[in-house]
C-alpha cells in the first residue's frame, strides 16, 4: 500500500534508559505541535541518563530532543518547516534563532537540494553520533524523517525498542 501525504503520520516516541537498557514508548501525537508539552512530558519520564524525544511530523521534518536534569537540548531538521508547522516554529523560538523571513525563506527553499537545521548538532555526540554524521543524516532529502530517526535510533543503539513504538504507530 503507497503512503500518499496525507498517510503521513505524525509521531513523537519517548526513549529512555531503564536497568541499563533502552525502552521506547509513543507519547501522544498532540505533543507533535507542542514544543512545552514535549518537554515536560520527557521532564516527566524517570531515567537514569535523561531521556530523548524524537518526533517526526509527516513527510516534512523531525526534531531531536534530550533532556537531562534542566538541560534541554533540541535539533530541529530543517528550519523552513517553520513556516508551516508550529513545532518547527516553537522550536526556532526555543533557540532564540529568528523565523525566516519570506526572501531568506525563498533563499532556502531556492535549492531543492539543501536542507538548513538548527540547534544542537552535538545532541547525541556523547552516545556515538556526532555532529557530521547527524548534519549528514538530516541533509539527505531522499529520506523520510521517520527513516532518518530510525538511523539514528539504529546508530545510537536503541533500533529494537524504536522500531516497536513505531510498529504501533504504522500498524
Amino acid at each position: 500500500m503507497a503512503m500518499t501525504d496525507e498517510d503521513a503520520l505524525d509521531f513523537a516516541i519517548v526513549v529512555y534508559r531503564e536497568d541499563e537498557c533502552w525502552q521506547a514508548e509513543l507519547l501522544p501525537v498532540t505533543l507533535t505541535s507542542d514544543l512545552h508539552g514535549l518537554i515536560h512530558a520527557l521532564k516527566q519520564q524517570p531515567s537514569e541518563s535523561g531521556t530523548i524525544g524524537l518526533v517526526a511530523v509527516g513527510d516534512e521534518f523531525f526534531v531531536a530532543l534530550r533532556v537531562l536534569r534542566d538541560r534541554v537540548d533540541v535539533f530541529l531538521s530543517d528550519i523552513a518547516a517553520s513556516w508551516d508547522f508550529p513545532l518547527a516554529r516553537q522550536v526556532l523560538h526555543y533557540l532564540d534563532v529568528p523565523v525566516p523571513d519570506e526572501e531568506e525563506l525563498d533563499e532556502i527553499l531556492q535549492d531543492e537540494e539543501t536542507v538548513l537545521p538548527a540547534g544542537d548538532l552535538s545532541i547525541f555526540a556523547d552516545l556515538g553520533l556526532d555532529e557530521m554524521e547527524l548534519g549528514i543524516l538530516s541533509g539527505d532529502i531522499d529520506l523520510l524523517p521517520e527513516d532518518v530517526l530510525s538511523s539514528i535510533a539504529a546508530r545510537l543503539g536503541f533500533s529494537e525498542p524504536f522500531e516497536r513504538a513505531i510498529e504501533s504507530v504504522f500498524g
